[in-house]
């Protein structure tokens, strides 16, 4: 199995090992009181590899299940497997899984790619999720399930959320689950659900029936430029994000990339949970930084990371953004958008959307270093572009783990809360930009991993030209 992911000697120098597994997971079983489990046809069928259901909202080309699928069909490409002679080369990686089925709910005939690709595979085409789960026989016949409800003609709220079904899609595969008296892992892609409360059932659901779950973004486990690994229980005075894009579909991956360096912070015995949420627009984003509730200090710092910053003046570039004519239009707002976070045990984090100044995501931390000295730390989140996504490749890695494991590599908890700081920060802007309290985040509570997940071989062939 590949595990391409480096971690630092205790020396500081780099190495290429794969990551403590007893360090990344020791946190996650009690998180998830997992309960004895029977595999899906187990001793059935003792030499086959174990299979997927794939349920996905749509297929088309670029979307979510068009990469995460494909890469389970097809596979992709990893520089710097530790396992190669010169643990360099490129290593053709195929995850160890057969997709069995794959259920699509909306297909629309001029860009459908699901069918043809499911018939190159040999892959049933599902009905229904209760078939893509039973593969027609009536029990529980997959070891795993992948979740993909994003992309797909849904309606928006007024907070502008877009009403995907997962909370459905995962209430369904229970009862498949109920019936069989048997459960499988589930990797729900990005959020767990638009809505804080359906969230938490979903989470308490899986913990009640000890089914595994995974929820999340690609952002914490995709490259990090430069790599930044804040160790366990370090103090934390602030942390900020720059983003960009809608302001729910991708404000999602702005705040898993905040929480992804916040639930590392000395908490002082206090839960990871948020006590309320405050959304700002336009200038008033500006003013909350002159009055010190975030720092611009903070922001040119994660702002040095940006490949894509525009040169300018920061507001004139938020006031020149036009829209583009793409899908979810509607959601993509004139910045700046701020979504100001208090954790119940004091840190204050700010994510901003910067449409117009920046194009991609960055992060800084100001902290201690080793020594206790107060230092700014910072990083960009890199998301390779389409059509190859790259960033979904650690994010299939880690699926393909968890999905071998039974174990998430970060507990669900962290999804749960990112998602209702989200639902929260929307409330609060139909509300007129208040504060609001958000006690039913205020107790959830993790463990991060010691090790985070982001992903450290290169991300293209790295060999120089011999000429």
């Amino acid at each position: 199995m590949i595990r391409p992911f480096r971690r630092q000697h205790p020396d500081g120098n780099s190495m290429t090992t794969p990551p403590s597994r007893r360090q990344f997971l020791e946190s996650t079983a009690a998180a998830m009181m997992l309960v004895p489990m029977a595999e899906a046809a187990c001793g059935e069928e003792p030499n086959r590899r174990p299979r997927i259901a794939a349920l996905a909202s749509t297929y088309f080309y670029l979307s979510h299940a068009y990469h995460i699928v494909g890469r389970f069909l097809d596979g992709f490409t990893v520089y710097g497997d530790d396992r190669a002679p010169a643990g360099r080369e490129a290593t053709s990686h195929k995850p160890a899984f057969d997709v069995a089925s794959l259920y699509i709910e909306q297909v629309a005939e001029d860009s459908d790619l699901g069918r043809a690709k499911a018939k190159r595979h040999g892959v049933r085409l599902s009905p229904t999720i209760e078939d893509a789960l039973t593969l027609g026989t009536g029990k529980l016949a997959v070891d795993a399930v992948l979740l993909i409800a994003e992309h797909g003609d849904y309606p928006l709220n007024e907070k502008l959320q877009k009403l995907y079904p997962r909370g459905a899609y995962f209430r369904q595969v229970l009862d498949v689950f109920r019936a069989s008296g048997k459960v499988a892992p589930v990797f729900i892609d990005k959020h767990l659900s638009y809505s804080r409360a359906e969230g938490q059932r979903m989470v308490d659901q899986a913990r009640g029936l000890g089914v595994p779950l995974m929820a999340g973004s690609s952002l914490p486990v995709t490259w990090r430029l430069p790599e930044l690994e804040i160790p366990l229980g370090r103090p934390f005075r602030d942390v900020l994000v720059a983003s960009r894009g809608n302001l729910e579909i991708f404000g999602f991956h702005a705040l898993e990339t905040l929480q992804c360096m916040a639930e590392r912070r000395d908490r002082a015995g206090k839960p990871q949970g948020v006590k309320s949420v405050t959304y700002l627009e336009g200038e008033e984003v500006w003013a909350a930084a002159d009055r010190g509730v975030w720092s611009w200090e903070l922001l040119k710092h994660a702002l040095g990371r940006s490949h894509t910053l525009n040169p300018g003046d920061i507001r004139q570039n938020c006031r020149d953004f036009a829209t583009p004519s793409v899908r979810d239009a509607s959601t993509i707002l004139r910045g700046p958008n701020a979504f100001v976070v208090e954790y119940v045990d004091g840190l204050r984090a700010t994510s901003i959307i910067l449409n117009g100044h920046v194009d991609d995501t960055t992060v800084a931390v100001r902290t201690q270093d080793s020594q206790g000295r107060e230092t700014i730390v910072s990083t960009l989140t890199y998301l390779p572009a389409p059509p190859g996504a790259r960033f979904f490749d650690p994010l299939v890695l880690r699926i393909e783990d968890f999905f071998r494991t039974k174990k998430p590599p970060y507990p669900a908890e962290r999804t749960l809360l990112t998602g209702g700081i989200l639902d929260a920060a929307l409330d609060s802007r139909v509300r007129g930009h208040v504060p609001v309290p958000t006690p039913e985040l205020a107790g959830i509570d993790y463990e991060a991993p010691a090790d985070s997940g982001f992903i450290r071989t290169p991300l293209a062939e790295p060999r120089p030209n011999r000429l």
